[in-house]
């Protein structure tokens, strides 16, 4: 169980002040990481998502920064490394979706959507890296979707940004794997979160849906993502480098159910 050892590891985990972030904070942080929080909605959010953390027994410290801005991500960075140590991992999850078809779709929107998903986990990535590569160690997860590979209506500019991330990811590693430093994605399926709370009931075309599409058929848990989370932050995955790891409940593996089953 070594080889799944991160305790006493510093993670900086963008956009987890709750969601599936706050789900892979709780995975790492449980398992003995320190977890550094980041949002930049308020310090409030931040505070209460420490908060929750702390309550749970694990060592959390929060800090407000804009993750497109690449003058606070300097900043903030050179603090955390200051103040809580040098970051081990990252796991770049900010991110947003605009659910507005393509041909409706403002460009101003569409590169929102980019900025964050895409050109965000570039900016934070280059200057965490700098750190790694200087000790010759580190783990770099971008969090990439089933949009990195499908496309769907309404989504163009979030699988555009997610596939691009895809490509971040193997690009990353064919830069930085010679420094030891191992980058991946891992892409979540459809998950129970106060998000989806709203369509997650019986009779709702999109749940059933989800349940019928997935061959594991149902939502997936925040918490299933700990485990691929733990993998690929720990030594068991010193030698995976641009790989997406898919937690989809099987999605991808199938067309889906024939209708007469």
């Amino acid at each position: 169980m070594n080889l799944f050892d991160i305790k006493g590891k510093i993670a900086l985990i963008t956009g987890s002040t709750h969601g599936l972030g706050m789900a892979m904070a709780k995975g790492l942080g449980q398992a003995g990481a320190t977890i550094v929080v980041n949002g930049n909605s308020s310090q409030q959010k931040i505070d209460a998502a420490v908060k929750e953390l702390q309550n749970e027994g694990i060592h959390a410290v929060g800090y407000k920064f804009n993750v497109t801005d690449e003058q606070e991500v300097i900043a903030a960075v050179a603090k955390i490394q200051t103040e809580v140590g040098p970051i081990d991992i990252l796991i770049n999850n900010a991110g947003i979706i605009k659910r507005i078809p393509l041909i409706e779709m403002e460009v101003a929107d569409f590169k929102e959507v980019i900025d964050i998903d895409l050109v965000s986990p570039f900016i934070v990535s280059k200057h965490v890296a700098k750190g790694m590569i200087e000790r010759r160690q580190g783990k770099i997860i971008n969090i990439c979707s089933m949009m990195s590979e499908l496309g769907r209506n309404t989504v163009g500019a979030y699988a555009a940004a997610k596939g691009g991330l895809k490509m971040l990811t193997k690009n990353m590693a064919t830069e930085w794997a010679k420094y030891n430093v191992q980058i991946n994605g891992i892409g979540p399926g459809y998950f129970a979160t106060e998000q989806t709370k709203p369509i997650r009931v019986d009779g709702n075309p999109f749940n059933d849906f989800i349940i019928s599409r997935t061959p594991a058929a149902k939502w997936g848990d925040p918490s299933d993502l700990a485990g691929a989370a733990i993998f690929l932050s720990s030594k068991a995955s010193d030698f995976v480098n641009g790989h997406i790891l898919y937690v989809d409940g099987g999605i991808l593996a199938t067309i889906g159910k024939p209708s007469n089953e």
